[in-house]
């Protein structure tokens, strides 16, 4: 069960650690970055098999064993997490635990090779009078040559993200981006009968509760730079929409007359779609971050919903009824011409465009229930994500584009489950009580 903290600190979210170059490069060259090794937009992604040994304790005292220890399985389970490595067992190792043999020419290959590991981790802890010393490097077991190398400095406290840092510095060398280790995840989650919004990291860890109304809160939604949420919330017993500096205590409240709600950042931008009905018609609005109408986006009969914006913000997906039945349309916003991209089936709503531009995600009623489709944005490509699994929705992009996060109730109650971004390794990211839905991944945050 997680464990859960009633008050939101930056401090917790914010990097607190830097890394610089280690200084034994010369004793292996560094290849640099080499983005070969992973394709995330392969379908058919090989995952590779990855060596993480407990790290070398530089005084062999029992702490400095145990954040060895911790570090070692922290990293095995954030690299697990992104699909993209096969971890070895320990146990078929051919060195023992805490093994000074990790650094340096003191490496033999051949071990490792002959495993089935094709790439290495390895690293040594120190602890001095309560701080904390890192040296953590990747090799490539084939070539015998080192891939990266960092040295971190914090506290014991600080584990977590010096971890995270460096699995954002392996992902980058192997695929040239940074990865998810920096983003957060905002979702709905119900306390005590009242639906109230939760953040949590990329992995489900450390979720913390946001807003504490009692009351409805729905629809998150994360700006680019991760500092704003914007959500439509009950608590003035009406659906308003609330505009949420996350770290300080600023923001707006949209109470027009009428529905206030679905609101999406354009990228790169303090301002955000949303649908209101002041007029009459739910149509969508263009807004500043303090609530003030730019202009409006869409003008039909209907209602006009749930915005997503393409990552350089000059087209909107969004859902309409305006052929009879909720559709995803595209707007390009210079012409503002609006074609169809949904045609199979009779209700296609909830559209997540995806971080590299060419996909979007969506969820579509069918006679199995609801479940994730993703189609090309030339409307090609249609495939379904989910499979007779009860009920699938909300999809939203990792800010990489490798995984989807959605909601589903195949286990009785709706929680947040991730998959890739095929549809394989389909698991539940939290377990937190009540019921969870509407999540929605930010981007990387924190990062270097």
């Amino acid at each position: 069960m997680a464990i859960i903290s009633n008050h939101f600190d930056r401090r917790r979210y914010l990097p607190v650690l830097v890394g610089i170059l280690i200084g034994f490069f010369g004793v292996f060259p560094a290849l640099g970055a080499q983005y070969d090794y992973v394709d995330i937009n392969s379908p058919g992604l090989r995952k590779i098999p990855t060596a993480i040994p407990l790290f070398k304790p530089a005084h062999l005292t029992d702490d400095e064993k145990k954040i060895s220890r911790q570090a070692a399985d922290m990293l095995t389970d954030m690299l697990t997490f992104t699909g993209f490595f096969k971890m070895l067992d320990r146990g078929a190792f051919l060195i023992e635990p805490f093994s000074p043999n990790l650094e340096g020419r003191q490496i033999k290959f051949k071990n490792w090779t002959g495993v089935g590991a094709e790439l290495l981790v390895t690293g040594g802890v120190v602890l001095d009078n309560g701080l904390l010393n890192m040296e953590l490097r990747l090799f490539d077991t084939f070539k015998g040559t080192l891939l990266v190398g960092k040295r971190y400095k914090g506290r014991p406290a600080d584990l977590r993200h010096i971890i995270r840092r460096f699995s954002s510095e392996i992902i980058f060398v192997l695929t040239g981006r940074r990865g998810i280790f920096d983003s957060k995840i905002a979702f709905v989650s119900t306390v005590k009968g009242n639906k109230e919004i939760f953040v949590c990291d990329f992995d489900g860890k450390d979720p913390v509760r946001l807003t504490h109304n009692k009351s409805i809160n729905l629809s998150p939604a994360w700006s680019s730079d991760g500092q704003w949420i914007a959500y439509t919330s009950y608590a003035k017993h009406k659906p308003d929409l609330y505009i949420r500096q996350v770290y300080k205590k600023m923001g707006a409240v949209v109470a027009k007359k009428g529905i206030n709600i679905a609101p999406s950042w354009v990228p790169g931008k303090l301002q955000l779609a949303a649908t209101l009905s002041f007029t009459g018609d739910p149509e969508i609005y263009l807004l500043t971050e303090t609530g003030k109408i730019i202009n409006r986006l869409t003008h039909s009969h209907g209602i006009d919903v749930s915005v997503s914006w393409s990552p350089d913000g000059k087209q909107m997906a969004f859902v309409s009824k305006r052929a009879g039945s909720p559709q995803i349309y595209i707007k390009d916003m210079a012409s503002n011409q609006v074609r169809r991209l949904t045609f199979e089936g009779k209700n296609n709503t909830q559209p997540a465009w995806s971080p590299n531009g060419n996909r979007i995600a969506f969820t579509a009623m069918n006679r199995d229930g609801l479940n994730i489709r993703v189609i090309g944005v030339d409307g090609k490509g249609l495939a379904q994500m989910t499979h007779d699994a009860g009920d699938n929705e909300s999809p939203s992009w990792s800010p990489d584009g490798s995984l989807l996060v959605f909601s589903s109730d195949r286990e009785g109650k709706s929680r947040i489950y991730i998959m890739t971004a095929y549809g394989t390794d389909q698991r539940r990211l939290l377990s937190l009580p009540g019921r969870q839905s509407e999540p929605n991944w930010s981007a990387n945050v924190g990062g270097e």
